[in-house]
């Protein structure tokens, strides 16, 4: 069996500020009660421009520009003091305009759903030919756009809206007439899932420079679902992606658990790897239109930008050990059991001490804790505290508990193996995987040895159940060896099978 490595990681943002008042939760349930509210008039002189969004430096480390640890020695507010000289070109992915994604948007769409203004189209079209992901086949399905009148016609009779500048420039159609799962709101939310997962794929490809066809099996795993009546959820967003994203190899399948989803499908691409089933496993995940706007009423009265304006996804590659990339410990996997129940320090301890503890390691041998990395200029003002900052203080404690560290070090353990939010609060965006693609680039520069990718989830969402979610895994350095030192290599087996078929044909032979 060959050590399943992390081959390649990309990060991507998109900018929707449109979509916070149509397709946001927030903004969306408040039109539905109170059309005329303060929050919906004063909602739009809050948004942030395509430019503000780049210069912002949590956006920066998500598309691997900058370290996370880099952002500590940048002035806050981060909204406040935007770096000038930032990209919206990523060394892991980029950050995608909203005209940019509308078009997207209609490349995603295999029914025809998606239709898009005349003008507005062919005043957008350069921008997706020069990003030079997509393919001629691909770009012909943009197409020559409508009429403004007929858009404005199939939106009164029930096509939902996109906007862009707060002007009409497209809608999506309902897929079906009379099945609630296939309404055109829920096209929207899934078209926008597979746009964004592809170019979450496309850049780790190009980016990365990995054959298409190399890739043999795609795990889908963000938080939306995909079917008709009669099997709402049943997906497949994952082969739709493939699709799109000239992966012709794959086959896959998606994968749900809310937040902790991520490093569950992490965990299952490691696995798939390690046991030879598939040679190069990459999981996917799209953004989330219902988290946009989450805390917007919370940043309007105090003053702030909308800070969740952007949808966000990513892709990671796992291969087969390649000698260099860092190895993903599958003999060090943390996981919350049925058993476990739901006090911060029972999931705390599921989830960090008893899978160190199995592998002989102690809380100190890791040199970064990725967790819950929401961003805490986002969740701050709306009452929620620092997330991240919050794991870590459970973390030093844990180690203070057990005698790893000094009561009087907890700080100082802190600032050392944890490191300040910088993802979007997409709902499974967050959880672990944000610091994957950091972690290998800092393994390869030898900065540190070992990270731990922590994913939760909160599954009494569904209501379901009132049970808590998690699991966590180790990446670490790799010293090399393209050969898993444990493992028996097939000469041995060969020996081995000849050894006790010898042994064998002497018991026979000695009439026993």
């Amino acid at each position: 069996m060959s050590l399943p490595v992390v081959k390649a990681a990309s990060y991507i943002l998109v900018h929707t500020p449109d979509m916070i008042l149509h397709y946001g939760t927030t903004c969306s349930t408040e039109h539905d009660a109170n059309p005329n509210s303060e929050l919906l008039k004063k909602a739009p002189e809050h948004f942030r421009s395509f430019e503000e969004v780049v210069k912002y430096a949590p956006n920066q480390a998500y598309i691997g520009n900058i370290l996370p640890d880099e952002m500590l020695n940048l002035p806050k507010p981060w909204y406040g003091n935007l770096m000038q000289d930032a990209t919206a070109e990523g060394k892991m992915g980029q950050i995608v305009s909203q005209e940019e994604f509308i078009l997207n948007i209609k490349i995603s769409d295999a029914f025809d759903l998606v239709m898009l203004e005349k003008s507005f189209l062919e005043e957008h079209k350069a921008r997706i030919v020069d990003n030079k992901l997509y393919s001629e086949k691909e770009l012909a399905k943009l197409k020559e756009g409508f009429d403004l009148s007929d858009i404005e016609k199939k939106v009164q009779e029930g096509a939902e809206p996109l906007h862009s500048n707060h002007k009409l420039v497209g809608c999506v159609k309902a897929a079906h007439e009379k099945d609630k799962n296939l309404t055109s709101h829920i096209m929207v939310e899934n078209l926008v899932v597979k746009a964004s997962g592809i170019i979450a794929l496309k850049n780790l490809i190009h980016k990365n420079n990995i054959p298409a066809e190399s890739i043999e099996y795609v795990i889908e795993c963000s938080e939306e679902a995909c079917g008709d009546m009669n099997q709402r959820g049943g997906g497949n967003f994952a082969k739709s992606i493939c699709e799109i994203a000239g992966t012709v190899s794959a086959t896959g399948s998606d994968l749900r658990g809310f937040c902790a989803a991520p490093t569950h499908a992490l965990i299952n691409a490691a696995a798939l790897v390690k046991s030879g089933v598939y040679k190069s496993v990459a999981i996917v995940a799209g953004g989330a239109t219902a988290k946009l706007g989450m805390n917007a009423r919370d940043h309007v009265n105090k003053g702030l930008p909308i800070l969740e304006d952007c949808l966000g996804g990513f892709a990671v590659l796992v291969t087969e050990n390649d000698g260099i990339s860092p190895v993903l410990r599958t003999d060090v996997v943390g996981r919350h059991t049925v058993g476990t129940g739901s006090s911060p320090q029972a999931v705390m301890e599921s989830l960090i001490t008893k899978p160190l503890d199995a592998a002989g390691l102690k809380i100190t041998d890791i040199d970064k804790y990725s967790v819950e990395m929401q961003n805490p200029e986002i969740t701050e003002p709306a009452g929620a505290g620092d997330v991240p900052l919050a794991n870590f203080k459970m973390i030093a404690a844990l180690g203070a508990k057990r005698g790893d560290i000094e009561k009087t070090a907890m700080n100082s353990f802190i600032a050392k193996h944890g490191m300040p939010g910088f993802a979007p609060t997409q709902g499974h965006i967050p959880s672990g995987v944000p610091f994957v693609g950091a972690a290998r680039e800092m393994m390869i520069d030898g900065k540190i040895e070992r990270a731990m990718i922590v994913g939760k989830g909160s599954l009494f969402l569904g209501r379901m159940t009132n049970q808590f979610d998690g699991v966590s895994i180790v990446m670490e350095k790799n010293n090399g060896s393209t050969e898993q030192a444990q493992a028996v290599s097939k000469d041995e087996i060969k020996g081995m099978v000849a050894d006790a078929m010898k042994e064998f044909a002497t018991f026979l032979l000695s009439g026993k």
